[in-house]
């Protein structure tokens, strides 16, 4: 093989071993998002509950802060609302990876006061992810429950991916409902 073939294709390798990470980068991100619809699967996200010692309205005041009040210094480098309306908002959420990889999803978010809030996904790693709080009084205080449906195309490559960006997904929600029931409870058990 002359030289000169060689270097063609280790030049072809390369741009095509740019092109795959620049497409994995920016598909986890969420700056690009592979909507065919093609081969798509969906599957659950969830369920999971959270009994909470704390009255409904202070969980649903947690839960909305960020979108419907004014959010902590800490909220608002995770969440930035676009749009609001009276019932719903057209929400980025920033979600850390690793290092610095930052994923950045739009939503809407809608609300049912007291009892509810839907998600819908707009951009992501994913084209398809629909979620849903809900609460309802318990003896004690509040149940909090979570569940949705994640959908992702290209078959079975797809139903790789699904397994990866759900168990991030599932985990960044179980971090979020710890983090609303502690401070739920804390400020229930200071008055």
């Amino acid at each position: 093989m002359n030289l000169a073939l060689v270097i063609v294709l280790l030049a072809v390798a390369a741009s095509a071993l740019a092109a795959l990470v620049l497409a994995y980068l920016t598909t986890v991100t969420g700056a690009l998002t592979l909507d065919t619809g093609w081969g798509r699967r969906t599957r659950p996200l969830g369920p999971l509950s959270a009994d909470i010692n704390a009255g409904r309205d202070t969980v649903y005041g947690l839960l909305t802060q960020p979108y419907l009040g004014r959010p902590t210094r800490a909220l608002a480098e995770k969440v930035q609302v676009v749009e609001r309306g009276s019932d719903l908002v057209l929400a980025a959420h920033r979600t850390p990876i690793r290092g610095r990889l930052v994923a950045v999803t739009v939503e809407t978010v809608r609300f049912t006061p007291g009892q509810r809030i839907d998600f819908r996904l707009l951009r992501g790693p994913v084209p398809h992810v629909t979620e849903t709080f809900t609460l309802t009084d318990t003896a004690t205080g509040c149940r909090m429950d979570y569940h949705g449906e994640l959908g992702t195309d290209f078959a079975a490559p797809g139903r790789w991916w699904a397994r990866i960006v759900a168990r991030q997904w599932e985990a960044t929600v179980q971090a979020t409902m710890r983090a609303v029931k502690d401070e739920a409870e804390r400020q229930h058990s200071g008055r």
